[in-house]
């Protein structure tokens, strides 16, 4: 089987989507002996094979001057690689132009596009948005992105949800065929290893996080649509409280990194790395927190909970969101509000709690359930079941 896959949301700095389609071709690579095409924006239109493996950039300009994301405007381009490398499935994961342009594609060759529904755009970008219009503009626009949606969604053979809630809620929006897919972690890196407080304190010590300090930690991009604000606001309301001392741990890239920066110029207990790729050093920082915490309330899934859970790192929150159902220990902690002084809150009441056997707990479970090879099992067989039903 060859796989193509397509997207717009990649950049060698870029999260879920990201790591998501690395790992899927990791899969590849270890169990099967399928071959995978990757279609995503880049500097130059190239196309680079290793083995199986194959990538295909093509010239797009950058969203704006800080952004490490880009804007596929060539579709007549991603049009002719599918034609040239004529995969057996295309999975799309853009829900905007591109993803139509696959949908054309697909039919030309006559095999099967499905689109992964990796974001809840309506939610992560159209209230806030909206949130400074009237109700009555606020429920058109809604309403037409539910329609855009049903339209999209509906136009391709078959829609990847990460989320048993999510995919309930496409259905109800008049969306037919949805597969839920959950997401994984390689549970080889992404694991409670045996405790070690010296390789813990060192670093800290190269942190500059004090032992006594509960270490908090977020991982993930810098940005309006991540609540990324709110996360600050809330530590600069812990980093007041004279009875306990937290310091937080921020990584990762996004146009909001100012704002962290100017926080960490005020406040000397929050610190700041850049985005790391790299799972095994990311699992260190993950086993040496105390707790981490995603402020986040537009997610279809979080997959960086799943990994710190995973780690034996228990996670704060808002509740809400489709992260919801990720959490496997605690979220009855979690904030009710979707305001600083709520999380801060939570994050109060995690101090006082067993959060290394509430990490244990959450940690049994994703180990159990959530391991890559059993998400893109099921991802496989959706292909191959899409594969027959064209045929």
């Amino acid at each position: 089987m060859k796989i193509c896959d397509a997207t717009q949301f990649y950049s060698e700095v870029s999260g879920g989507v990201r790591r998501y389609l690395t790992e899927k071709r990791n899969f590849i690579l270890r169990h099967t002996n399928h071959e995978h095409v990757l279609i995503i924006p880049g500097e130059r239109t190239l196309t680079v094979s290793e083995g199986r493996l194959t990538t295909c950039t093509i010239a797009s300009p950058k969203i704006n001057r800080t952004s490490r994301y880009r804007i596929l405007l060539h579709l007549h381009e991603a049009a002719r690689m599918i034609h040239e490398q004529r995969p057996d499935i295309i999975e799309s994961g853009d829900p905007y132009h591109l993803g139509w342009r696959m949908i054309q594609a697909g039919a030309d060759l006559n095999i099967p596009v499905v689109g992964f529904y990796h974001s809840h755009f309506p939610d992560a970008y159209l209230r806030t948005v909206f949130k400074y219009c009237g109700p009555w503009l606020r429920d058109v626009g809604m309403a037409y992105a539910q329609d855009y949606i049903r339209r999209l969604y509906n136009t391709f053979d078959n829609a990847l949800v990460p989320s048993r809630y999510l995919a309930r809620l496409l259905r109800e929006w008049g969306v037919a065929r949805t597969e839920v897919t959950h997401l994984g972690v390689d549970t080889e890196i992404f694991h409670p290893a045996d405790s070690d407080p010296a390789a813990d304190a060192e670093l800290r010590r190269k942190l500059n996080i004090s032992n006594d300090s509960i270490f908090l930690l977020y991982v993930g991009r810098l940005a309006g649509e991540k609540n990324t604000r709110t996360l600050v606001e809330a530590f600069k309301i812990l980093a007041r409280d004279t009875a306990v001392k937290f310091e937080l741990l921020i990584i990762g890239d996004g146009a909001q990194r100012p704002l962290v920066l100017t926080a960490q110029a005020e406040t000397p207990r929050l610190h700041w790395l850049s985005y790391r790729a790299n799972g095994s050093e990311l699992a260190r920082y993950y086993r040496a927190a105390d707790l981490f915490v995603h402020p986040g309330v537009c997610e279809t899934f979080g997959l960086v909970t799943l990994e710190s859970q995973a780690c034996g790192c228990p996670v704060a929150g808002i509740r809400g969101s489709y992260m919801d159902a990720n959490i496997f220990a605690g979220l009855e902690h979690w904030a009710e509000e979707n305001t600083p002084a709520s999380l801060a809150a939570a994050i109060k009441r995690y101090a006082q709690l067993d959060r290394r056997a509430l990490g244990s707990a959450a940690a049994a479970r994703v180990l159990a359930e959530y391991s890559w090879e059993k998400s893109f099992e099921k991802i496989f067989a959706v292909y191959e079941q899409e594969i027959t039903r064209k045929r």
